[in-house]
């Protein structure tokens, strides 16, 4: 199907138009006369770089802003909202990417607060928490309701934020990033809910950065960049290199392990470690895992949700503690310190959740940047603003943040600039050794590759990075080193000439053919 501007005229199928939909903020345009089609009972997919304009056109079609021109069309009759609840009453749900928990609340309250189920007499608990089961059932997930959802891990989270979604009786559901903390199994088990809810005739707009996962799922594919509709076609006449080309304008790829260097001496040694689940059932979630990494090495470690990926970082980090075992940092065991002894050290922790433990919202971009680095600008008992400054604009520079400057504030930036400036953080402490949790989580394909290029050149310098994800591509297109964990242990080992295949099988995921 040719490219067009946009993804149809207003047609029989669907369900909702918007028609020339301009978004401009203090005189820059976010949304450029943007004409979008939700078919019924289909999925249409949006795809577009962080910034390209899809939260803001979504917020628009849920209500929660409104446009500065265009209509809204929905089964025919021209319509307004005035709010999200105004749109959800007219059958319009949305998972926003960034979770909107309660997390000191149960889930039960989470999925049911603010249109909570009541009988004569006050309100209906029992029933909150059948129908709070059922969804749970639905999803294939055994967690009780009354699990307060601080206690959950992120994709268990996630899984609740679709679950509330799930439980309003909507006509159009927006999922905005809705798998970014999913395993591969619970990305199929939503993939036959949506498949279900198509069925029904319900009509879903679905947007992810994991663009292969989305071709699984998608009727309809549309492109934005910088504000516009680029492309769009029918599934069955795409595939990825289509939309990455609509989405960058280009064809590209997340690069290649830097080469032409030596690896140096061993910069991090992980000796003997157990870590034991939280939850007090004494299960090791990492069994007596060993791993040396050295100097300018790219190690990543691949498995499935649950395989221990992420404890195994957080325990070397100190964030978690080990039942077991240590971590030596150029020889140094580091075991027994606290995370802000490490980092002074030299050993550094980019976390999966960057909203909850990587940034502080209420703070600007600098600031962020430099907290970590206080040291290197503090003067006495003062703090150097001058110092600041330059360490601040100096970063911002390094990771190619686009901001308007250091004082913005964090939330202004798009997700896969929040990651950089998470990344930036820890890289101004100048450390020997970084760890990095899913660091693409959430992140369009041109961050990925931003944030891929510059963990490559401060490898060649001589950093030592370790980088955990649930994707293959990462893995063969960056690392040195495949190390795939099992069950809290390493299943296998790969150089950088592994396959897909292989990795997936040492998982203990099915290879599809």
């Amino acid at each position: 199907m040719k490219p067009a501007a946009d993804n149809g005229p207003a047609n029989g199928d669907a369900v909702l138009s918007a028609r020339n939909i301009v978004m401009s903020y203090g005189g820059v345009h976010a949304l450029k006369g943007v004409n979008f089609d939700i078919h019924r009972g289909k999925v249409t997919t949006l795809f577009g770089e962080n910034g390209a304009g899809k939260s803001t056109l979504m917020k628009i079609l849920s209500g929660v802003v409104t446009p500065t021109s265009g209509e809204i069309v929905l089964d025919g009759n021209l319509v307004s909202f005035s709010s999200s609840s105004d749109a959800r009453d007219r059958g319009i749900s949305i998972i926003h990417q960034e979770l909107s928990l309660a997390p000191n609340l149960s889930v039960r309250d989470n999925i049911f607060m603010g249109r909570e189920l009541r009988t004569r007499t006050g309100l209906d608990f029992a029933e909150e928490s059948r129908q709070a089961r059922a969804l749970m059932a639905d999803l294939e997930e055994d967690i009780d309701p009354m699990t307060l959802v601080e206690d959950l891990r992120l994709g268990q989270q996630q899984i609740v934020e679709i679950a509330r979604a799930l439980s309003v009786d909507s006509r159009i559901l927006i999922m905005d990033e809705p798998t970014s903390a999913l395993s591969a199994t619970e990305v199929e088990v939503l993939f036959k809910v949506i498949r279900d809810l198509t069925s029904r005739g319900v009509s879903i707009v679905y947007i992810s950065h994991h663009l292969e996962e989305a071709l699984q799922i998608t009727d309809y594919a549309v492109v934005l960049r910088d504000g516009a509709i680029t492309a769009t076609a029918e599934a069955k006449d795409i595939d990825l290199e289509w939309i990455v080309r609509n989405m960058v304008g280009e064809n590209f790829d997340l690069g290649s392990p830097p080469s032409g260097h030596e690896f140096g001496e061993v910069a991090l040694s992980i000796e003997d470690v157990s870590v034991v689940d939280t939850s007090g059932s004494g299960y090791s979630v990492v069994d007596h895992l060993s791993l040396d990494v050295r100097a300018g090495e790219i190690v990543c470690i691949y498995g499935l949700m649950g395989a221990g990926r992420t404890e195994l970082l957080e325990a070397v980090a100190g964030r978690v503690p080990m039942a077991g075992g240590r971590a030596l940092l150029e020889g140094e065991d580091v075991s027994g310190l606290s995370i802000a002894q490490r980092i002074s050290k030299g050993l550094v922790l980019v976390p999966e959740d960057r909203q909850r433990d990587g940034l502080v919202q209420t703070m600007t971009v600098g600031r962020n940047l430099s907290l970590a680095s206080i040291e290197a600008f503090a003067k006495g008992l003062f703090l150097s603003r001058s110092r600041e400054r330059e360490l601040v604009e100096d970063s911002i520079r390094k990771v190619t943040v686009k901001t308007a400057g250091g004082n913005a504030m964090i939330g202004s930036l798009s997700g896969g600039n929040q990651q950089k400036v998470v990344i930036g953080k820890m890289l101004t402490t100048n450390p020997k050794v970084i760890l990095l949790d899913e660091p693409s989580r959430g992140i369009d394909v041109g961050a990925k590759a931003e944030v891929f290029r510059l963990l490559s050149e401060r490898a060649a310098q001589g950093l030592a990075v370790v980088f955990s994800t649930s994707e293959v591509n990462e893995c063969l297109s960056i690392a040195h080193r495949i190390v795939v964990m099992r069950r809290g242990r390493i299943s296998a080992e790969f150089g950088a000439n592994a396959t897909k295949e292989q990795i997936m099988a040492a998982s203990g995921e099915a290879v599809v053919a």
